[in-house]
C-alpha cells in the first residue's frame, strides 16, 4: 500500500477545466503547487498563530510543529485526506484555566499531551469497532454541550485580560474583523482572522504615533504605561533558529481539566472529514479512526517537546471548496512551507508583539463563535430542548462550566469549570435517561440525514465510522472563519 506521495499531472497542469476539480492523487505544475501551499499557510494563520499566544506557548514552535503535524496525518490517511493540522482553539480555554490554577506552560502541555493520548486510544476504538461507541456515549445534547461551555467559558479572559490593555482598539478591531467575517467572500473570508490582525496592527501603530503611550494593564493586574505595539523585540530576533523547546509535565488537577476538550476534538475532526469526503466524492468512512488517530498521535509529538496540539483546520478545508484543488501535493508543500517559518526567530516575535487590544477584539468574536458552535450541533442533530431529559443535564453543566462554580472534594483536589460541567452533562445525561420515564427516552437521531450511511456501513466491516458531530452539518458550520477549532 502506497504513502500518498505519488501524484498524477492533472490536465496540463495550469488551470482546471471549468468545473473539474483536482483531486487528491492528482497535481498542477509544482510552482502552482508550491502557491496552493503558500496560500494553506496563509489561511491558517489568524487562528493557528492566534491559539498559541492565547495559550502562552511559542508561536513558532507552533508553526514547526503544525508541518509536522501535516506531513503525520498525510502519511497516516495514504494521502487520501487532505488537510492541515494547526493549533486547535478548544484548548485555550483550558490553557487559561490551567495558568490561573497555577500551572506553567509545562503542566499546559503535560495536560494537553494526556488529551492527544485519549484522541489517539479514540481513533483506534473508532477504527476497530465503528462510531457507535461514540455516538452512545455521546449523543449530540452531550456534544453540543461540551462545546458550547468550552467556548463561553473563556468570556472572562476577553473581558478581564486582553480588552482592558486598548478597549478602542479592541472595539475598532471587533468591528472590522466581524465586516470581515461576514461580508468578504471565498479566500478573503477564510482568511478573515489573519485581516483582523493586519488590521488591529495598523490601528495600534497609528494611535501610538497619535496619541503616544497608553496607561493600562499589560501582563499584570497594575496599570502601566506602555507603548500598544512593542516591536522591540522583533529587533532583537535572529533569521534563523530553533524554536524553544521543553518538556512537558502532568498534574492531575490539570489534566482533569483539559480531558473534556476529547469530546470536541472527535466532533470536529468528524465534521471535517465528512466534509472533505463530500467535496472530493470519496467516502471516507474508513479513514475518520485514523484520522482521529493521526491527529492524537500529532499533537502527543508537538506536546512532547512543548508545542500546542493540532487539529484538522477548517480554514484549509474552506480554501478548497473555493479553489476545487483537492490536491494532497499542495498540503506537503504547505508543511514544508510551515517549518520553514518556524526556523525563523524573526517570524515568531511579529507574532509574540501582537498588541493586548487587538487580541481583545478577535477573542469577543473568536470565543463566541467557538461557544456557538455548540447550539449549531444541537440544531443539526435536531436536539429537543423542550425534553427535560436534554434540557436538565445541559443547563447544569453549561452554567458550571461557564460560571467556574467549584467542588472541592478534599483540601488538596478540587473539580471545578469546563472539568466539572463536562462531568456533569454527560454522567447527568446518562443518568436521567435510565431513571427517566419511556416516553422521555424516545430514540433521537444520532447523526443527520447527511450522514446516517456512515453508521449503515459501521455495522457491516469493522472499521467503518460515522460522523461524530451530530451531524456533517456541524461539522461544515465548524468549516466558517474562526473555527474552533479550530
Amino acid at each position: 500500500m502506497g504513502l500518498g506521495v505519488r501524484w498524477t499531472l492533472h490536465g496540463d497542469g495550469r488551470t482546471p477545466a471549468p468545473g473539474a476539480v483536482v483531486r487528491p492523487d492528482e497535481r498542477l505544475s509544482w510552482p502552482r503547487t508550491a502557491g496552493l501551499g503558500a496560500q494553506h499557510v496563509v489561511a491558517m494563520f489568524g487562528a493557528s498563530f492566534v491559539a498559541p499566544v492565547l495559550m502562552g506557548l511559542d508561536p513558532n514552535l507552533a508553526i514547526m510543529m503544525s508541518g509536522v503535524a501535516t506531513v503525520i496525518f498525510l502519511l497516516a490517511t495514504r494521502g487520501r485526506v487532505p488537510s492541515y493540522l494547526g493549533c486547535s482553539l478548544s484548548f485555550v480555554g483550558v490553557a487559561a484555566a490551567i495558568r490561573a490554577g497555577g500551572g506553567d506552560s509545562a503542566v499546559v502541555t503535560g495536560a494537553v499531551f494526556v488529551v492527544g493520548a485519549a484522541l489517539f486510544l479514540a481513533g483506534l476504538a473508532v477504527q476497530r469497532f465503528g462510531a457507535r461507541i461514540i455516538h452512545a456515549a455521546m449523543p449530540p445534547v452531550v456534544t453540543g454541550a461540551v462545546v458550547m461551555l468550552i467556548g463561553f467559558n473563556l468570556a472572562p479572559v476577553t473581558a478581564s485580560t486582553y480588552w482592558p490593555q486598548d478597549q478602542w482598539t479592541a472595539l475598532l478591531t471587533m468591528l472590522f474583523t466581524g465586516l470581515a467575517v461576514v461580508c468578504l467572500r471565498g479566500f478573503w473570508s477564510r482568511i478573515a482572522i489573519f485581516l483582523g490582525l493586519l488590521f488591529g496592527y495598523g490601528i495600534s501603530w497609528i494611535f501610538d504615533l497619535a496619541f503616544g503611550k497608553i496607561h493600562s494593564t499589560v501582563g499584570g493586574p497594575e496599570a502601566v504605561d506602555h507603548w500598544r505595539l512593542d516591536l522591540s523585540g522583533v529587533a532583537k530576533a535572529d533569521w534563523v533558529g530553533l524554536p524553544t523547546f521543553h518538556a512537558p509535565a502532568f498534574e492531575w488537577s490539570a489534566i482533569l481539566i483539559a480531558l473534556p476538550v476529547v469530546i470536541a476534538l472527535i466532533a470536529e475532526n468528524a465534521g471535517h472529514i465528512k466534509a472533505v469526503g463530500e467535496m472530493t466524492g470519496d467516502s471516507l468512512d474508513d479513514k475518520l479512526g485514523t484520522a482521529i488517530a493521526a491527529d492524537g498521535a500529532a499533537s502527543m509529538l508537538s506536546t512532547a517537546v512543548g508545542g500546542p496540539p493540532n487539529t484538522t483546520y477548517s480554514e484549509n478545508i474552506g480554501v478548497m471548496a473555493a479553489t476545487r484543488v483537492y490536491s494532497t501535493a499542495a498540503y506537503w508543500a504547505a508543511a514544508g512551507f510551515a517549518l520553514l517559518f518556524g526556523l525563523c526567530p524573526k517570524f515568531g516575535a511579529v507574532v509574540a508583539a501582537i498588541p493586548g487590544g487587538v487580541l481583545g477584539g478577535i477573542t469577543v468574536i473568536l470565543y463566541g463563535m467557538i461557544g456557538l458552535l455548540g447550539a449549531q450541533i444541537w440544531i443539526n442533530g435536531r436536539v429537543d430542548l423542550r425534553n427535560p431529559l436534554n434540557l436538565v443535564p445541559a443547563a447544569a453543566g453549561i452554567i458550571i462550566g461557564v460560571g467556574g462554580v467549584e467542588l472541592n472534594i478534599s483540601d488538596s483536589f478540587e473539580l471545578g469549570g469546563i472539568a466539572l460541567g463536562t462531568i456533569v452533562v454527560i454522567t447527568g445525561y446518562h443518568a436521567l435517561r435510565y431513571f427517566a420515564p419511556a416516553h422521555l427516552k424516545q430514540q433521537e437521531p444520532l447523526l443527520d440525514s447527511g450522514t446516517s450511511a456512515y453508521d449503515d456501513t459501521a455495522g457491516d466491516t469493522a472499521g467503518d465510522t460515522a460522523d461524530g458531530t451530530a451531524g456533517g452539518a456541524a461539522g461544515s458550520a465548524a468549516g466558517e472563519p474562526g473555527d474552533k477549532r479550530g
